[in-house]
C-alpha cells in the first residue's frame, strides 16, 4: 500500500513518526493511522510509543521481508514472468530466497520443474504445485525473512548439480557487483551458483542504486540478468559489455 510505503520512508528519514501529522499528511483517521503503525509493528519495522512510533530500520541492512513485498510488486511480477519463460521443462532450479523470487514460485506453479527453494516463502508457494517435484535442502531459518542459511544449507547444495539458479539480491552494480547484507546469505548464494550450470539475477531496477556490505559474485558470473525498465542506461550497458544477457521485462 502507498501509505504504508511513505510511512516507512518517514520512519527512515526522521526515525520518529506522529499520529497526528501523519493523519494530517494522508488525510485520513488517526484510527487508521494507528492501525497502520501497528501492522509496521507486528512486521518489526517500528516500535509503537505515545502518539506515534520509532524505526527500528538499522542503516545498511535490510528491510523486512513484509515491507519489501509491496515494494515494485507489479515490476517483480513481470520479471518472474520473464524468468519462469527462461526456463524448460524438465529443469533443475536452485530457487533463492526475497520477495523477487517467491513471484517467480508463484509463476511456475504449473510448471515440471524440480525446484530447490532456499527459503521457507518459495517452499510454501510451491508445496502443493502438482507438477513441481521440491527438494528440501538442510539448514537454519533466518527468523522473518525465513530464508534457510548456514554450512548444512551450503553443504547440500553443493553435493547438487542444476541446470539454473535464480538469484535475487539487496544490491546490483557493474562496479561492485552483486551484493547481499547477511554474510550466511551470502555462503547459500555462492554455493547455488557453484553448482548451476547457468545464472539468472531476478531484480528490479532499484537494486541499481544500492551497494550492501557483502560481495556475492562479480557481473560476468551473471549469465542472464532479469529487471525492469528503470535501469540506468549506464549499467545496462556496462553489464551487457560484460557479456551478461540484460533482458528488460514488461
Amino acid at each position: 500500500m502507498d501509505r504504508l510505503k511513505s510511512i516507512i520512508d518517514a520512519l527512515m528519514a526522521a526515525d520518529s513518526v506522529s499520529v497526528a501529522e501523519l493523519a494530517a499528511q494522508h488525510g485520513v483517521s488517526e484510527m487508521t493511522i494507528r492501525r497502520d503503525l501497528d501492522e509496521l509493528a507486528q512486521q518489526g519495522v517500528a516500535r509503537r510509543i505515545r502518539g506515534g512510533a520509532q524505526s527500528l530500520l538499522l542503516r545498511g541492512e535490510e528491510p523486512p521481508f513484509g515491507v519489501r513485498e509491496h515494494e515494485a510488486a507489479e515490476q517483480k511480477r513481470l520479471i518472474a514472468a520473464e524468468v519462469a519463460a527462461l526456463l524448460a521443462d524438465g529443469e533443475a532450479v536452485v530457487l533463492d530466497g526475497g520477495t523477487t523470487a517467491l513471484e517467480v514460485a508463484r509463476a511456475v506453479r504449473d510448471r515440471r520443474l524440480t525446484v530447490l527453494p532456499l527459503s521457507l516463502q518459495t517452499l510454501n508457494a510451491l508445496a502443493d504445485a502438482p507438477r513441481v517435484r521440491v527438494v528440501l535442502p538442510g539448514g537454519e531459518v533466518r527468523h522473518g525473512e525465513q530464508n534457510i542459511a548456514g554450512p548444512l544449507a551450503v553443504s547440500t547444495i553443493g553435493t547438487l548439480r542444476f541446470d539454473t539458479a535464480v538469484i535475487g539480491c539487496c544490491g546490483l552494480s557493474a562496479e561492485h557487483g552483486m551484493t547481499a547484507h547477511g554474510l550466511d546469505d551470502v555462503a547459500v548464494k555462492q554455493a547455488a551458483i557453484a553448482s548451476a550450470r547457468r545464472v539468472v539475477v531476478a531484480a528490479d531496477s532499484a537494486k541499481f542504486r544500492q551497494t550492501a556490505f557483502a560481495t556475492v559474485c562479480p557481473p560476468g558470473r551473471i549469465d542472464v540478468l532479469v529487471t525492469d525498465s528503470g535501469i540506468p542506461r549506464d549499467q545496462h550497458e556496462a553489464f551487457t559489455a560484460a557479456g551478461v544477457a540484460v533482458r528488460v521485462a514488461g
